[in-house]
């Protein structure tokens, strides 16, 4: 590996997302180096896409406080999140949103001025009771307002990006030290060394492993499949969540922001049948069980369509003002996707795989923490990950709406900050293994084969396709087995992939090809955490066992590569400075 070439930073930040770039942000304002590896231009990262809006308990609409809001949280993750993180992100929402504000980005207002707050999924007042309004929003493209603004300031602060470039495999030392990765320059195809003092991973997650999604073409699980290959394991990937509200047919979000604005959903019949599933929260209860409704309403006959597949968002009487104002993109999305305009008609709708709400396990201050080689459960040195690619379980079992932005402020700034600490005590960069960077070349060498096989794009459809079918919102043990083995059966095919004679394709065909090889190993750790969990609870609804199982499912699962071997660890149950919330029966 001595000819490769190579750059040395204090900290390599894999992912340009708002987790990212809020970690990078928080070190370059403290002088540290900082470079940012990133698959698309920053702007283009997935955070973007994130409509709805940010929770913190401003209390701008209605009566608030971070302990209600940590209830509603513990409560939607189905009593799976770890309540220590849960109490640290709650408790640090209002500043972390009053500082976004500060740094640019243009919320949405009342008429007093203040920051504009909307219901949401999930969300109470008093541990329960009436509804809440905590969702901070620029109208519905606060992703879009909060990446601008970390981005621009990122800028400011001299933070140095590498964009269009993607990490291919982490570099190590003898002693498990994570010192950079091995990175590959999308257009010219050249590789490159980035030696790093710490490395946080922050790429987003993989809802490419599935067809029918709503995540960007970038969401293919890098970060994940880099951790397995290095024998960190990734933990509670059972628990995808399915969004309720995905146009039909085509995958793209409908955000909840349209339900709290008042929007509510139908059957073929014209009825409100959220009223029946869940008699006070109705449209606005938390996004599994409006998934699960809407599933069982096609499933038992009352779907809408000439093949009643779909259900139907009602949002006309809402108003143009309204939709126009606080909706705008939405109405664009229909009237460039569907061709319907909102104002008049309903939108068609059914639940689309959305989020990644496991991942690499870490601790509140973005430290991945797991057994490793000999050593027992502790933090790994110098990596760290945040957002969706990390799992320090504040989401459980589901996600609540508006959570997933603050989720990657509030432990993105909490990662730059230990880093900075572990900066001052590791001043200097220390020598890697080659070894390490030669698994990562290893890999790109064999995508130098060209002819005649297996394309990459029939490959990655076919394996998308038996994830739909065998790991979606209802599962069984006999359909997930069957999906094991077609995913195993996909993956031993693999090394029959052929990519086209080089001289005429571009590099992206060999990052697609990469791509795959991190989708086809995060599909196998969803699908046999799935097969494990004997119980449904939250995302993960067993039929075979439809009942939560506290006695003895209550604890997060870790997959391992080696062995595809499952292993489990007990959910943190304490908060910081509260009383637990003991797991209790789940109704809305």
């Amino acid at each position: 590996m001595a000819d490769l070439p190579r750059r040395k930073f204090d900290c390599l930040v894999i992912g340009s997302g708002g987790g990212g770039l809020r970690a990078a942000l928080q070190l370059a304002q403290a002088e540290a180096t900082v470079a940012v590896v990133s698959k698309v231009f920053p702007t283009r990262s997935h955070t973007v896409a994130a409509q709805g809006g940010i929770n913190a308990a401003l209390g701008n609409v209605s009566p608030d406080n971070w302990h209600w809001h940590m209830y509603d949280t513990i409560k939607g993750g189905d009593y799976l999140c770890d309540q220590d993180a849960v109490e640290y992100m709650c408790r640090a929402a209002s500043k972390l949103v009053y500082e976004l504000e500060h740094a640019g980005v243009p919320f949405s207002r009342l008429d007093n001025g203040m920051i504009y707050q909307r219901p949401f999924g999930g969300q109470s007042q008093n541990f329960g009771g009436a509804q809440a309004a905590r969702t901070c929003a620029a109208a519905d493209r606060t992703g879009h307002a909060i990446l601008h603004t970390l981005y621009q300031q990122n800028i400011r602060a001299r933070t140095h990006f590498f964009d269009e470039f993607m990490a291919i495999d982490l570099v190590q030392d003898d002693e498990g030290f994570v010192l950079g990765a091995v990175v590959l320059e999308i257009e010219t195809g050249e590789v490159m060394i980035i030696e790093a003092k710490t490395t946080l991973l922050a790429t987003g997650g993989a809802g490419r492993i599935f067809r029918n999604n709503t995540n960007a073409r970038i969401n293919t699980g890098d970060g994940l499949a880099m951790a397995l290959r290095v024998g960190i394991p990734l933990q509670d990937m059972e628990f995808f969540q399915f969004h309720p509200t995905g146009i039909a047919g085509k995958g793209m979000l409908i955000s909840e922001a349209t339900r709290g604005e008042g929007g509510y959903l139908l059957n073929k019949n014209g009825e409100r049948f959220m009223e029946k599933y869940a008699p006070r929260a109705k449209d606005l209860a938390s996004r599994d069980v409006v998934s699960r409704s809407i599933a069982t309403e096609v499933h038992e006959g009352r779907g809408c369509g000439p093949n009643g597949d779909y259900a139907l968002l009602k949002l006309d009487h809402l108003g143009a003002d309204v939709i126009m104002k606080r909706l705008p993109g939405i109405r664009d999305l229909c009237l460039n996707f569907l061709h319907i305009d909102p104002v008049k008609e309903a939108i068609p709708v059914s639940p689309t795989a959305h989020y990644t709400m496991g991942g690499i396990p870490t601790n509140r201050q973005g430290q991945v923490v797991a057994p490793l080689g000999n050593r027992s459960e502790e933090p790994v040195p110098g990596l760290y990950a945040v957002g969706e690619a990390a799992c320090v379980s504040v989401h459980g079992a589901n996600r609540l709406g508006g959570n997933s932005l603050l989720d990657i402020v509030v432990f993105g700034r909490a990662a730059g900050n230990h880093i900075n600490e572990f900066l001052q005590q590791n001043r200097y960069h220390r020598p890697f293994n080659p070894a390490s960077a030669g698994r990562a070349v290893a890999r790109l060498a064999r995508w130098e084969r060209t002819g005649d096989g297996e394309t990459v794009a029939a490959l990655r459809a076919e394996m998308q396709t038996e994830m739909d079918a065998h790991c979606g919102v209802f599962r069984t043990a006999k359909v997930l087995r069957a999906g094991l083995e077609k995913i195993r059966a996909i993956k031993a095919r693999l090394p029959n992939v052929r990519l086209r004679d080089h001289s005429r394709v571009f590099n992206t065909a060999r990052i697609e090809a990469l791509e795959l090889e991190n989708l086809v190993e995060v599909a196998l750790a969803t699908i046999h955490s799935a097969l494990a969990r004997e119980e449904s609870r939250g995302a993960h609804m067993r039929m075979d066992f439809p009942k939560r199982d506290d006695d003895k499912w209550l604890k997060h699962s870790l997959y391992f590569m080696a062995n595809e071997r499952i292993e489990f660890k007990p959910v943190r149950l304490r908060p910081m400075t509260v009383e637990t919330f003991p797991p209790k029966e789940r109704t809305y």
